[in-house]
């Protein structure tokens, strides 16, 4: 099954209100195509998960910028101004986790588990309204799992039926991110004939990818 579309007809499965989950670190191994046009729609009042808000001209920032995303579950802003002023005039909600906690919050909602349970954050606000479970003496925070209306990720290459590869550090987030969505768009630099791609070197493969631009 040949699961390429249009870049507008992979946005118009974005709608108002949706949580969607943005690949990438500070921009690299993010949808930059996909992320471009969704700013240039009227789509708003998104939740946003994603490592981080990039830059204002870059990747998940564009679209804090346009004041598209109401909430944003992310480790890092620092880098994108915008994110920083809205939060100040609370037209923005941020919801920070720790990196590796959001990373691991993104695997259990795609492995459909109750939650993980890590140790960071104990004693501090990240613990606040939280449950805390005790294991063989050691306290331990559950972090629930998140899953999302729409996974947006980026690959390097992809063949025709949604087998993925991302090269160098382009992997971060997108492979867990491709699990944890009711639906996954794939943005791939390069799309290769079904078969061309050695199973063992697939990184995502077609059963969690619904369309590729």
């Amino acid at each position: 099954m040949n699961k390429k579309v249009s870049i507008e007809e992979a946005v118009s499965k974005i709608k108002d209100g949706m949580t969607i989950m943005i690949g990438g670190f500070l921009g690299n191994g993010s949808p930059h195509k996909v992320i471009e046009a969704i700013s240039k729609t009227n789509v708003k009042n998104l939740t946003v998960i994603c490592n981080d808000t990039s830059f204002p001209d870059k990747g998940v920032g564009i679209l804090i910028v346009n004041k598209q995303v109401k909430k944003v579950i992310t480790s890092h802003i620092g880098t994108n101004p915008s994110t920083m002023d809205q939060l100040n005039a609370k037209e923005i909600e941020v919801e920070f986790n720790p990196q590796g906690t959001l990373a691991e919050r993104i695997r259990s909602g795609g492995a459909g588990l109750g939650g993980v349970l890590t140790p960071t954050g104990i004693g501090t606000v990240v613990a606040e309204g939280k449950d805390i479970i005790t294991v063989d003496g050691k306290e331990f925070l559950l972090e629930k799992p998140i899953f999302a209306d729409v996974a947006i990720i980026a690959a390097s290459y992809g063949d025709e039926e949604g087998n993925l590869v991302y090269l160098g550090t382009s992997q971060n987030f997108n492979p867990i991110m491709a699990t944890a969505a009711n639906i996954v768009i794939a943005e791939v630099d390069e799309i290769k004939k079904t078969g061309s791609i050695p199973k063992e070197c697939v990184h995502t493969p077609k059963i969690f990818v619904d369309f590729i631009v």
